[in-house]
């Protein structure tokens, strides 16, 4: 008996306690088993519940974060952040790094991530593509990717591109843009310049036997597998245009990936060894090695200045030399 009107504890009453004290831990269980099961990245939030799609575009696919070390949802400030391993997909597209931090804001029947920082270790792959770097903004509207950090590179089926100082990556447009001492190389051809703009297209317009040899060549699962190369790339600032045997150098470049001719412009010197030609326009075929220099004015109405070569003989003295009229040499 305890107090006044309290019924004494009988075995019956104590079996219903015991069965209620498990009931609550098997309760208990089952909800550590969950967290820790969301922890460790085995629950993606957004695949299904959550109804979470990434912005921008009429592709409403969501997205699924799942992480090693555990997902922090911080409602009130409207984001996750996944550590450890941390990967958000979507489709064929995702972001790996150590850390990814995705903002969302809610939206008729679900919500919807706008933003994704990525901290350390960063891969972003796309079907065409992949960019590594080590922090990554990803605008979701504009579908828009920031890379920075150090090694900063794209790469392609055919094409590898570097910089120093940022690598953005415009989805919709299919344009990279490198910015800071940026390379771009295909086999033996070199291009470099303060600012690279390169134009990518998706390889799916080559002609149907091409595509059928292909295949047959191609181990199953590549088969149908989508690829990306370079098209044309915008050179600006300290251009350097090389191949296993010319150096052509100038203020801007524009270079054709499909024929292999770069334009060149501004300040142009093209250097063979010990031999050069000097001029303010310049055609170079990569492809064919020749090369075209010819005479442009530096300014609207003013005069043209003269096309210059320097040539060495094998064991001579550099002396200057004409130039063929049009500027050509091989």
């Amino acid at each position: 008996w305890r107090g006044a009107g309290r019924r004494p504890l009988t075995a019956s009453s104590a079996m219903t306690a015991e069965a209620l004290t498990a009931r609550r831990r098997q309760v208990a269980f089952w909800l550590a088993a969950l967290w820790l099961a969301a922890a460790v990245g085995m629950v993606s939030f957004g695949a299904h519940g959550q109804g979470l799609t990434l912005g921008g575009g009429a592709d409403k696919q969501p997205i699924a974060i799942s992480a090693a070390s555990g997902i922090e949802w911080r409602q009130d400030a409207r984001m996750y952040i996944a550590r450890g391993h941390a990967v958000a997909k979507r489709g064929a597209e995702e972001v790996d790094a150590d850390t990814l931090l995705a903002r969302y804001r809610q939206q008729k029947g679900g919500s919807e991530i706008y933003r994704v920082d990525a901290d350390g270790n960063v891969v972003v792959r796309g079907p065409t593509q992949t960019i590594i770097g080590d922090h990554a903004a990803y605008d979701a509207d504009q579908q828009v990717a920031v890379i920075t950090g150090r090694h900063l590179k794209l790469t392609t089926s055919t094409d590898t591109v570097t910089a120093r100082d940022s690598l953005e990556w415009y989805e919709q447009k299919q344009i990279a843009v490198a910015r800071g001492d940026a390379v771009a190389v295909r086999g033996d051809k070199r291009i470099r310049a303060d600012v690279l703009t390169a134009y990518l297209s998706r390889d799916d317009s080559a002609p149907a036997a091409g595509q059928a040899a292909r295949k047959a060549r191609a181990a199953p699962e590549d088969i149908g597998a989508e690829t990306s190369r370079i098209e044309r790339i915008d050179a600006q600032g300290n251009v350097i245009v090389s191949t296993d045997t010319d150096v052509g150098r100038g203020d801007y470049g524009v270079y054709n990936a499909k024929t292999g001719i770069v334009t060149l412009l501004g300040n142009v010197t093209i250097t063979r060894g010990e031999d050069a030609i000097r001029g303010q326009y310049a055609v170079v075929d990569l492809n064919q090695n020749v090369s075209r220099m010819m005479s442009l004015p530096t300014r609207v109405g003013g005069p043209a200045p003269r096309v210059e070569g320097i040539f060495v003989r094998q064991g001579g003295t550099p002396a200057a030399a004409p130039v063929h009229h049009d500027g050509r040499r091989r």
